[in-house]
């Protein structure tokens, strides 16, 4: 009888120990049956539901090894919430968790990234001018318009990397406008921003423009300058800017005067010559005289690029200290060249309100 109950007594422990065995790999075998939503942007907030997640202690995007912050005590067995990575990294990836054990298990999921725009190939546009913009996250963007409207443009082209769009005709009272560009990780806004060229005052395109009494700006070049039909940003001609061996001269143009009328920006596309230099950007207006080189009028060029330039009136205060005395002539100056004679290329020349 002794020896029965010896026998009852171990299969009793052996089936306490089967037992408590089982319950620890439960603990250290934690499973996930769903992550909601399976794809979102960097904020969004994610539910991963499943069994024995109470005691996960940590959370990483795979792409980048970027860790996700969370609320351990708030943790259930069956639920964890935490939000994407601010600077989690865009794509297909696993989730991997950690649980306090060190059992480490993965879930896929996929980082949905905000559109984004590093370079675009035009600032202004017309009717139909169409503009690629260079970023990422744009193979799914759905729709482009001119932020704060529902003014849409045509999206002609896409890639990962590249968006071409196709502006509309502007109203006449429209100067320039961001844009904003919505794919699936949600709307985004360009830090670039783009003007409608025939609402501002031009004072080269591809001719001289019309000054706003009425009259065509005038070549008022010290050096050799003349249309060019070789070299141009947009269109079909630029005007060149010619600079001879150590004459320090100055190119542009004149002669009507310009009074402001609300302009917040001289812009223009200037290609640069052999090397890199620095012109000074005058007008009759300016404080000083023509010969005078202060830093708020100089601009750097590159060489043998197209350059955007984007210069604030008041800054540059081409109508005087004040901004609001009227001038007749300017121009693009330079120290030198020293070496050679040089010769610029200049496009798009206008003032913006």
């Amino acid at each position: 009888m002794k020896n029965y109950l010896n026998i009852i007594f171990t299969m009793v422990l052996f089936a306490g120990a089967l037992y408590l065995t089982s319950c620890k790999d439960d603990e250290v075998s934690p499973s996930v049956a769903h992550v909601s939503p399976e794809s979102a942007a960097a904020k969004s907030l994610l539910t991963v539901t499943g069994a024995g997640l109470k005691d996960i202690q940590k959370i990483t995007f795979e792409n980048g090894s970027v860790p996700a912050s969370f609320t351990s005590t708030f943790n259930t067995d069956g639920a964890i919430l935490f939000r994407v990575p601010t600077d989690a990294v865009p794509g297909q990836q696993n989730i991997i968790f950690e649980n306090a054990s060190g059992k480490i298990f993965t879930v896929p999921f996929t980082v949905l990234g905000l559109a984004t725009i590093n370079d675009v190939s035009d600032y202004n546009f017309k009717k139909d001018t169409e503009i690629i913009l260079t970023g990422k996250n744009l193979d799914d963007v759905t729709k482009v318009t001119f932020t704060g409207t529902t003014t849409e443009l045509e999206v002609v082209n896409k890639s990962a990397t590249t968006l071409t769009v196709k502006f509309p005709q502007p109203d006449p009272g429209f100067y320039e406008s961001t844009l904003t560009i919505t794919n699936a990780a949600g709307p985004a806004t360009t830090t670039q921003s783009f003007v409608a060229i025939d609402n501002a005052v031009q004072l080269f395109t591809d001719d001289y423009g019309i000054n706003p009494s009425g009259n065509a700006f005038q070549n008022a070049s010290w050096g050799p300058s003349s249309i060019s039909t070789t070299q141009f940003k947009s269109g079909t001609a630029s005007l060149s800017l010619g600079y001879a061996k150590g004459n320090w001269s100055q190119d542009g143009f004149g002669w009507d005067n310009i009074s402001n009328d609300g302009y917040k920006y001289l812009s223009f596309w200037l290609k640069g010559a052999s090397k890199d230099y620095t012109l000074y950007v005058w007008s009759s207006a300016q404080p000083g005289t023509f010969n005078t080189f202060d830093d708020f009028k100089k601009i750097t060029v590159p060489a043998n690029v197209w350059t955007y330039y984007k210069l604030q009136v008041s800054s540059l205060k081409i109508f005087g200290e004040n901004n609001t005395t009227s001038w007749n002539q300017i121009g693009w100056r330079i120290q030198g060249p020293d070496d050679q004679d040089e010769t610029f290329y200049i496009d798009d020349v206008i003032l913006i309100k």
